[in-house]
């Protein structure tokens, strides 16, 4: 598969798909970005430093990471902390709160492109996986009426209780295809993440697609992507087109 191109590919050529979910199936990470800018407003946060030490990562990893990038050190504390900023995981539980709130507050739905690729994998009778960093994929699912579209979720939730390595370990990745009943060597995971390609990657998939919603083409072939998109709506046919026109949510 190592010379297979964006054009060359087919859905229909594989037994399973997993799915990163915030900026491949849904726009949430635009939430998270939000809720991660207000969370580290004093530290003169950018956009780059979501791209570079947050996107893909397990929440607490992510807060590790930004510290680390600004020269502080906070003790870790306790899982249960109350949301705050005394400690690592104060900070992740706030950061948390914040992307509830936003969440609660506007809604999501999921990308065209996206919806449409699910509607083929469907009809196909293609299972799919969503295999997420984030806690919160399960009510992100749910806000954006997708809960029922995948036979397997492996979140942030379910690596904790496993023990689970994050992203760029393809463990969340390999435990999504083992309980989707389908070989990696088969199997396809789409991310838009380099944490997230470079799972793929190591988990030996047979294809890793890149989803480029800010990360860069060169970025993602450099960790590990097959080829690289700008939105799944690209390796859709003309018999599939993506439907821009569905309900506001």
């Amino acid at each position: 598969m190592g010379d297979l191109t964006a054009d060359r590919f087919e859905w229909s050529d594989y037994d399973g798909v997993l799915f990163d979910l915030d900026g491949v199936i849904t726009p949430t990470a635009e939430i998270h970005e939000h809720a991660w800018g207000e969370l580290f407003s004093a530290y003169d946060y950018t956009a780059a430093d979501y791209l570079e030490h947050i996107d893909g990562r397990p929440r607490y990893d992510g807060v590790r990471s930004f510290l680390a990038s600004r020269g502080v050190e906070l003790p870790e504390g306790d899982l249960d902390d109350a949301p705050g900023d005394g400690t690592v995981c104060a900070l992740g539980n706030r950061k948390n709160e914040l992307f509830n709130e936003i969440l609660d507050r506007d809604g999501i739905a999921p990308y065209p492109g996206s919806q449409a690729t699910l509607d083929l994998l469907g009809s196909a009778g293609i299972p799919a996986a969503i295999v997420s960093s984030s806690k919160n994929a399960v009510p992100v699912l749910d806000a954006a009426g997708l809960a029922d579209r995948f036979d397997v979720v492996i979140d942030g939730v379910v690596a904790a209780d496993l023990g689970l390595a994050g992203k760029p370990a393809p463990d969340g990745y390999l435990l999504g295809a083992a309980r989707l009943g389908v070989d990696p060597s088969r199997t396809v995971v789409v991310e838009d993440a380099s944490s997230g390609v470079a799972a793929g990657k190591a988990g030996s998939f047979a294809v890793t697609i890149g989803v480029d919603r800010g990360a860069g083409h060169d970025t993602l072939l450099a960790h590990g992507a097959t080829f690289v998109v700008d939105d799944l709506a690209d390796l859709l046919g003309s018999d599939h087109p993506s439907d821009d026109t569905r309900e506001e949510r």
